[in-house]
């Protein structure tokens, strides 16, 4: 099943990222903010497909982005000034940086370090001056002397092998998890 649903994921819900970032950029209130909505819509989508595909997969995909967009703001409406207050007068750190996250936040790092590493060069290039550095379209093929169209053909093979590679780990750690729970006895019934 996950094979059928990474290939749904890249075929079905990529394609629509310029899409999906133009509307999260529309609606969004702090533009810095916008990769990492992109990146929980991405997370929410194959999630709710690992249960069952939808019928429409752009719209499950908007549909979900709205969802975010409507629950952050929601989120941010509750926390009133008191409550914050009162937890700086308490000095408790809320969103400590654990070990653990600490540790995941460096593999997550290192895993996409080597999936970037992986594509051809001018593909790295594309990426690297379209999201790391802002570049427009134009800007980036005009810096790399390519066309546009070339650099949009760079650009998404580049970002669905990214998705592809990134995918994988996060399953095969999942599955690595589960069996490591089986083996230490979790979940095994006993008579």
């Amino acid at each position: 099943m996950s094979h059928e649903l990474d290939h749904w994921f890249v075929t079905e819900i990529l394609p629509h990222e310029a899409a999906l970032m133009r509307y999260l950029r529309r609606v969004s209130q702090v533009p810095a903010e916008v990769s990492d909505l992109r990146q929980e819509a991405y997370v929410r989508v194959y999630e709710g497909a690992a249960k069952e595909l939808p019928r429409s997969s752009k719209s499950f995909l908007f549909a979900t982005a709205r969802n975010l967009i409507t629950d952050k703001v929601r989120r941010e409406r509750i926390v009133s000034i008191d409550y914050i207050q009162d937890m700086e007068a308490l000095d408790v750190s809320v969103d400590e940086l654990t070990p653990e996250r600490r540790l995941n936040a460096r593999q997550e790092l290192e895993r996409l370090t080597e999936a970037f590493d992986s594509l051809p060069e001018t593909t790295r290039a594309v990426i690297w001056l379209r999201r790391v550095q802002g570049l427009s379209q134009r800007e980036a093929a005009q810096s790399l002397g390519i066309e546009e169209g070339a650099l949009e053909g760079h650009m998404t093979r580049g970002l669905r092998n990214l998705a592809k590679s990134l995918l994988s780990n996060l399953i095969r750690d999942a599955d690595d998890a589960h069996h490591s729970n089986q083996e230490s006895g979790h979940g095994q019934r006993i008579d």
